[in-house]
């Protein structure tokens, strides 16, 4: 397999406009080739140089492989071979981890292997669920619905995804600027105020005392303090990362929070239906498909009820009763899934429950977001403003007094 190589070119287009932009491929002369068949003629083209930290690389985004499959799914609608058609992909792409990943897969096709057999030599962007899926497609004949659907279940999880994500990162980074310019104000803005309280030789609101106490704590133990916080937000990002134990008590801890947590658990759930459907509907036995749904509920309490479900179920046990067995599911979830049992509908009742959730998590984040907004502006206000107001109460009261 030849090396792909990043290269920046320079040149004008079909109308004579300059154009400009970078373009991967295994050498210069293939690089100018695919510049011509894009109507582009090349005047300038070089290796791109490295940058100086780090790799450069764009990484693969979940919502890129969703784009990836979508495009999959149409081209082979389209009766074009299934080669010739990730060959199309790498070259409208430009994100060039991407670009690599789709050559790869087409030349591990093109030695004659399965596409199911060829992804799952990349797990870290196609997991377990996504290559059984594509295997169940090749194997019956019907790939290009399976893409299909994969191509939704994937659009709909990351919309979803991004809903939650919002849901968790606008008041975290909201607090921490908050926390930041507090900092800033007690370490530089109020010892400025209390040199100058030091020559009016007069008793001092006991706000202000206070303020001015707490401005002496922030300058003699700031760099303690930034060291903790720093630390601390160290630890919650890399140590779920790299240990599966703290990751699961994170994932208990923000599902009791207030606010938070019935969000969390309602993307759970909607996840835990949407996949199932997926599977369900795909002809995947029940017990395997379970396994999967376990693995993509995101969340450690529900993976672990949903392997209880999973047990239930081989042992004899209705899906329903063994939802409603795990005391963790709403009995919405149980009735739509008893239903479906005995209508044989089971992957539309789920379709239906999955969506209920999915516009509940989404109709709780704009919530959640509308008022979070005024609510954080006035913390905002009230803590700078309190700040303020305690460093000017002694010049009001000496203004007074004259």
């Amino acid at each position: 397999m030849n090396v792909l190589v990043d290269f920046v070119w320079k040149g004008t287009d079909r109308q004579g406009n300059p154009v400009q932009g970078e373009i991967t491929e295994a050498s210069l002369a293939l690089a100018k080739a695919r510049l011509r068949r894009r109507g582009v003629r090349p005047e300038r083209i070089r290796r791109k140089p490295r940058p100086w930290f780090g790799t450069g690389r764009v990484k693969i985004s979940a919502a890129d492989i969703a784009i990836f499959t979508r495009q999959l799914a149409t081209m082979i609608r389209s009766a074009i071979p299934l080669v010739q058609s990730l060959n199309i992909m790498s070259e409208s792409t430009d994100n060039a981890s991407l670009r690599n990943l789709i050559l790869k897969l087409r030349d591990d096709l093109a030695g004659g292997h399965g596409l199911a057999d060829v992804m799952s030599r990349h797990p870290l962007h196609f997991d377990s669920l996504y290559c059984s899926l594509i295997a169940a497609g090749e194997s019956s004949g019907t790939l290009e619905t399976m893409l299909d659907r994969l191509a939704g279940y994937r659009e709909k999880s990351e919309k979803l995804k991004s809903r939650v994500r919002k849901a968790l990162t606008y008041p975290a980074a909201v607090v921490s600027i908050a926390l930041v310019v507090t900092m800033v104000l007690l370490t530089r803005v109020v010892p400025t105020f209390a040199e100058t309280f030091a020559g009016l030789n007069a008793e001092l609101p006991l706000f202000t005392q206070f303020v001015l106490r707490l401005s002496d704590l922030a300058v003699a133990h700031w760099h303690q303090a930034a060291a903790i916080a720093a630390a601390a937000a160290g630890a919650a990002v890399w140590l779920p990362r790299r240990s599966l134990r703290a990751a699961a008590l994170r994932q208990r801890l923000l599902l009791r929070m207030p606010v938070i947590g019935p969000l969390l658990r309602n993307a759970a759930i909607a996840r835990f239906a949407r996949t199932l459907a997926t599977l369900f509907r795909a002809g995947a036995p029940l017990t395997d498909a379970l396994e999967s749904v376990a693995e993509a509920t995101g969340n450690v309490v529900y993976a672990d009820a949903t392997r209880a479900i999973r047990e239930d179920v081989r042992n004899g046990q209705s899906l329903a009763g063994a939802i409603r067995t795990s005391e963790i599911f709403p009995p919405m979830l149980e009735q739509l899934v008893g239903i479906g049992e005995e209508s044989g509908a089971l992957d539309a009742m789920l379709d239906k429950c999955a969506s209920f959730y999915e516009e509940d998590v989404e109709s709780r984040v704009d919530r959640l977001t509308a008022l979070l907004e005024p609510f954080i502006m006035a913390a905002l206000g009230l803590l700078v403003g309190g700040l303020m107001i305690a460093m000017y109460l002694p010049i009001f009261r000496l203004g007074s007094v004259l």
